[in-house]
């Protein structure tokens, strides 16, 4: 018997295998396609205090390899989530973990205070690392103080796990992670999007209407695997690691280089199983490789 659980942050999931906040919405599409049982666990959509519209169009766009998009946090807002989306989410076996974002502190700290206690709810996300709005999100994940000040204001507020999600749009993804550590994050998750940009050669003009956005997809795993492994390098607490998986080979370098769970984005856009299709391609090699117990893949990276 292949063992595909771990725990992260004190959440115990049947397999490391989530959806990436952002890629998923609520679940209720994905739903169609599968039980959202099987899954690991479900980072739900970025949510905000109040219910946001986001960016106009066009907010998406194709790249080689990648997905550009400057969807800017488009939500009902907390009190409907809790009211219509967590409890539909909660007739399955599944940990929902709530992925918050916020124009200041106190944003932050309201939105978790709301959360906290909600029945079906089993950690916060918190997303310091939106680039495609234009206040909050990216600003604070960009400087340590002003990282770990959200994660103290969050951690104050409620009593769920931590999991503090990192750009990778910075020059030192350790310092950040070490930041908030300190301030008492029970996990983090990286990498978020990386900023990029198109121009339609025909108009002359940026394809989004945002001019840049966030770059997700095949294209990002390399930066994404080595920021795991430096972060696993830096910091005592788990990694969920993310950026470009639609394989279980991809999630399988990224647990070798320590990530103790993975989430699959993008991916979800052009194969709504892809979820599935890693959860049992990681457990067809580790037959094949007679690993009895995934956890032995945690941070196996052989440099020497």
């Amino acid at each position: 018997m292949i063992n595909l659980a771990v725990e992260v942050a004190g959440i115990k999931v049947k397999n490391p295998v989530m959806t990436a906040s952002g890629t998923f919405g609520f679940g209720r599409e994905y739903s169609k396609f599968y039980n959202l049982s099987l899954l690991g666990a479900i980072m739900v959509k970025g949510t905000t205090l109040e219910p946001r519209l986001g960016n106009p169009p066009p907010r998406l766009a194709e790249t080689p390899a990648g997905l550009l998009n400057c969807i800017g946090l488009q939500n009902p807002g907390v009190d409907a989530v809790i009211k219509e989306e967590i409890p539909w989410l909660s007739q399955y076996d599944v940990p929902i973990i709530v992925n918050i974002s916020g124009h200041s502190l106190e944003e932050y700290g309201e939105i978790a205070l709301r959360l906290d206690g909600v029945a079906g709810v089993a950690g916060l996300e918190i997303n310091i690392s939106c680039p495609n709005v234009k206040h909050g999100g990216l600003a604070f994940g960009t400087e340590p103080q002003m990282a770990a000040d959200v994660i103290r204001t969050v951690k104050d507020k409620s009593k769920l796990p931590i999991i503090a999600k990192l750009s990778p749009n910075v020059t030192d993804i350790t310092e950040i992670a070490k930041a908030v550590e300190a301030a008492g994050a029970d996990a983090i998750s990286l990498i978020n999007t990386l900023l990029g940009m198109a121009i339609d050669i025909k108009t002359r003009r940026p394809v989004l209407s945002n001019i840049v956005g966030g770059l997700s997809g095949p294209a990002v795993k390399p930066v994404a695997v080595r920021m795991v492994w430096q972060v696993a390098r830096a910091v005592k607490i788990p990694i969920i690691g993310m950026g470009g998986i639609v394989s279980a080979e991809d999630a399988i370098e990224f647990l070798l280089a320590g990530a103790s769970a993975v989430a699959v984005g993008a991916g979800n856009f052009y194969d709504p199983l892809a979820p599935l299709k890693v959860i049992e391609g990681i457990k067809a090699w580790l037959e094949q490789e007679k690993i009895a117990d995934i956890r032995e893949l945690i941070g196996a990276v052989k440099i020497c």
